[in-house]
C-alpha cells in the first residue's frame, strides 16, 4: 500500500443530507418510524460524507452509537445531515444529525444523533489512507490522526479511551481510530 499525500480538507466539505418523506409503509403501529428505516437513511448519508472527504470508495465498518431523542411520525420530513469529524489513517468517523419536520405546521425537532466509522478501500477492496481534515474556526485544533488531542471536548458524547470496545476489531487491524479525537458531533 503506497502512502497518497493528501492536502488536509475541511469538514464543511464533506457535509452530505439525505431528505425523505416518512410514508405509512415505513412506520409501527404506534405511527413511529421504524429505527431501522432511519438507520438505512443514517448510513447512507454517512457514506456519502465519508466518500466525499475521502475520495475513494468507503464501508461502514461500525455504527458507534445511536440516541432516539423523540419519535419521529408519519407525514414527517426527515432530514439527514452527515459530516466527517474525525480522520484517522484509514478511517473516518462521521457525525449525522437528524431532524423531523412536521410540513404543514413547519416545526422542525431534532430527533436523533449517531457516529458511524467508515474506512476508505482502493481497487483491491484494502483500506487506503485518507485525506486529514484542517481546522476551520480559530482555536480549535487540527483533527488529522497525528494531532488529536486528549480526549474529546464537548458534543455530549464523552471521550474515548483507546481500545475500549474496539479492542477485537482494533486486534484484527479493522479500524485505526484507537486516539481520541475532538470536536461536536455535526
Amino acid at each position: 500500500m503506497t502512502e497518497r499525500q493528501e492536502v488536509p480538507r475541511k469538514p464543511d466539505d464533506s457535509v452530505a443530507v439525505v431528505s425523505e418523506l416518512m410514508m405509512p409503509h415505513q412506520v409501527n403501529n404506534l405511527g413511529h418510524v421504524f429505527g431501522g428505516e432511519l438507520l438505512s437513511m443514517v448510513d447512507r448519508a454517512a457514506a456519502v460524507s465519508a466518500m466525499r472527504h475521502a475520495r475513494s470508495p468507503s464501508v461502514t465498518v461500525s455504527i458507534d452509537r445511536v440516541d432516539f431523542v423523540e419519535p419521529i411520525y408519519t407525514g414527517e420530513l426527515v432530514t439527514c445531515t452527515a459530516r466527517v469529524n474525525f480522520v484517522g489513517r484509514t478511517s473516518m468517523e462521521v457525525g449525522v444529525r437528524v431532524l423531523a419536520e412536521n410540513l404543514l405546521s413547519g416545526e422542525k425537532r431534532h430527533t436523533n444523533t449517531c457516529l458511524l466509522t467508515f474506512v476508505a478501500i482502493d481497487a483491491d477492496h484494502r483500506p487506503c489512507p485518507v485525506p486529514p481534515t484542517r481546522a476551520v474556526r480559530p482555536g480549535r485544533r487540527p483533527t488529522g490522526a497525528r494531532s488529536q488531542a486528549p480526549a474529546r471536548g464537548s458534543g455530549g458524547v464523552g471521550p474515548r479511551v483507546a481500545g475500549v470496545g474496539n479492542s477485537s476489531r482494533i486486534r484484527r487491524g479493522q479500524s485505526d481510530r484507537s486516539q481520541s479525537r475532538p470536536g461536536p458531533v455535526y
